[in-house]
């Protein structure tokens, strides 16, 4: 099977060091990324086990 497209989203807007005040993802927060026509994409921000 071959792969299909791939959908680079970058950072989210309204995240980081370029806010004031700074602003991170934190473990329980959850990224939502749509795409019309193909669906919808949910990830949520765990703690690094290190």
């Amino acid at each position: 099977m071959d792969a299909g497209p791939l959908i680079a989203t970058g950072t989210p807007g309204g995240i980081g060091a370029g806010r004031d005040p700074k602003v991170f993802l934190r473990p329980g927060h959850q990224l939502v990324t749509f795409v019309e026509g193909v669906g919808e994409l949910r990830n949520t921000v765990v703690k690094d086990r290190l």
